[in-house]
């Protein structure tokens, strides 16, 4: 969540069940959002246990896939509308359709009554050029969130079948940056942005047969949905931990006393440190990136040329802005979407009167060129360096890899003003998983859990969490056997008043059949007949 925050405080194992506001008391972020995620963990936890790892309402069940195929069109996959759930959360493929626009002045409202135009013309529209009307369902290749690229071989479908069609979910936040609306213009240009938002993304991605390590081309339904969940669940086991801690740096006796003569971090203010994962793989290949404000620092974009770049503003504050040497990130949310770790970049000038700077080289093809995807600058905090002990805003002599910084296992690694991270060794690591570390100058220290001894705990990324579905397993056109499963309503109908009072009728009219009998068999005895029954018994046996 690259979000401006000051801490997450929500943990499941706590069982917390709601946030109590306390008059006069003052009220954070990390409340508010504590309370936002344990509705959403009970809701999820709730649907889960009750659907199972996924499914669908019986009568709106979504996603189906249905392969189509052309001679000299590239393969997709028709994505059918409805709802979904996988590990509680709900996916919704329902392509939303346009509204109708107001005729233009003096024209003729072909529309009729409903708003509907009349389509005659060759274009599916009413023959004046109206554009025809968008598919009915999401594809492959136009789902919103997928950002497939044809000129990319690895995005394209397999070729050779079968191959097993399946659901990638998670939620990513978004911020004014990438979605303007989320601003409110009444607050004026020069005001910050206020909440962000949270986004569940869906992908329908293809697998291949062999990474499901099944014999033949036709395994039964039951052996592909196991085999799946098997590759699942490794594919969303994190693969690395993590430890967080502060000491005193070397050079805490020349900074001025503006926390405890005794902290461990020594950074003039509070702050959330973000480490994220940049490019994956072995220790020998990743590479990380950290910031001090969770990287929410971003500059949105308004026009790029080459290695220069027209910003919107350039941030709200000297501690919020752009510098030399600032390592950024170029993003919009094809890029977010994929996952990718383009190289970061170096802001090599700046140009204030014209909310320009040139970086170190162009961003990676495919970034930042269309405006509708909303591009933007991110900062990270990190810098070169191999001292032992790091300032804010240092620059040492150290290399980075890619512009990011490359992992090292097993020892502990300077983040600046004693903040200090540690990779526990063997890991496996992926692009976008992230921890965050509260620093606060009121302790002179970070906020990380640690045991009986004081010694912090390695802990699996905060995020991010990715969750999985199959879908269909596709043995080519018109052989797609479904893969998903499907729920009924718990809900019944309630029978007529009718037929209940029917039913009591003839209920009540048994009973007196049943008391009619009794009464012509001579009275009621007071005791039960089972009773008396034994008790004869009893006197016969002692008789004999």
């Amino acid at each position: 969540m690259h979000a401006d925050l000051s801490r997450n405080t929500f943990r499941p194992e706590r069982h917390y069940s709601a946030v109590v506001s306390q008059q006069g008391r003052v009220q954070l972020d990390a409340d508010a959002n504590e309370q936002t995620a344990i509705q959403l963990f009970q809701a999820r936890t709730l649907a889960a246990d009750l659907i199972g790892r996924h499914g669908g309402p019986r009568d709106a069940t979504g996603f189906k896939i249905t392969l189509r195929g052309g001679s000299r069109e590239l393969d997709d996959l028709v994505i059918g509308g409805g709802r979904y759930y996988v590990d509680g959360i709900l996916c919704d493929a329902t392509r939303p359709q346009p509204g109708v626009p107001v005729p233009a002045e003096g024209a003729a409202d072909a529309g009729g009554k409903d708003g509907a135009a009349d389509k005659d013309g060759p274009d599916g529209g009413d023959g004046a050029g109206e554009p025809a009307a968008p598919p009915a369902t999401w594809t492959y290749w136009d789902q919103p969130d997928g950002f497939r690229d044809p000129e990319r071989p690895g995005d394209r479908l397999p070729t050779a079948f079968p191959y097993l069609a399946y659901l990638k979910v998670w939620e990513r936040i978004v911020t004014a940056a990438e979605d303007p609306a989320l601003r409110e213009v009444a607050l004026g240009s020069a005001m910050p942005d206020t909440a962000a938002r949270t986004k569940v993304v869906w992908q329908v991605l293809p697998l291949p047969a062999s990474a499901l390590e099944l014999p033949g081309d036709n395994p039964p339904i039951d052996d592909i949905r196991a085999a799946f969940a098997r590759w699942a669940q490794k594919a969303s086991t994190p693969g690395s931990r993590l430890a967080a801690r502060s000491e005193r740096p070397d050079h805490a006796d020349e900074d001025p006393c503006l926390v405890a003569p005794d902290a461990r971090y020594r950074g003039p203010e509070n702050q959330l440190y973000r480490v994220e994962v940049h490019d994956g793989g072995t220790a020998k290949d990743a590479t990380f990136k950290w910031s001090r404000e969770n990287g929410s620092v971003t500059f949105p974009v308004d026009e790029l040329d080459g290695t220069w770049v027209e910003l919107a503003n350039l941030g709200s504050d000297d501690k919020l802005d752009l510098n030399v040497g600032d390592r950024v990130e170029f993003v919009d949310t094809g890029y977010t979407s994929r996952g990718e770790a383009a190289p970061l970049l170096r802001v090599e000038e700046l140009d204030l009167p014209s909310r320009r700077v040139r970086l170190s080289g162009e961003p990676a093809p495919g970034v930042g060129r269309r405006p509708e995807l909303h591009p933007f600058l991110r900062r990270w905090d990190h810098h070169e360096s191999s001292q032992k002990t790091v300032r804010r805003g240092e620059r040492g002599a150290g290399r980075l890899k890619h512009g990011a910084l490359p992992v090292e296992e097993g020892g502990w690694l300077p983040l600046e003003d004693g903040v200090e991270v540690y990779f526990a060794a063997g890991g496996h690591y992926r692009t976008g998983d992230f921890w965050v570390i509260p620093a606060r100058t009121a302790t002179g220290g970070v906020e990380w859990p640690t045991d009986a001894a004081r010694r912090p705990l390695l802990r699996d990324p905060a995020g991010i969490a990715v969750h999985f579905a199959p879908l269909a397993w596709v043995a080519g056109e018109q052989a797609e056997p479904d893969l998903r499963l499907a729920f009924r309503p718990l809900s019944a109908s309630i029978p007529a008043a009718d037929d209940a009072a029917l039913a009591a009728e003839a209920e009540a009219r048994a009973e007196e059949a049943d008391a009619a009998a009794y009464d012509s068999a001579g009275p009621v005895p007071s005791r039960s007949q089972t009773t008396a029954e034994a008790e004869a018994a009893v006197e016969e046996g002692g008789a004999g």
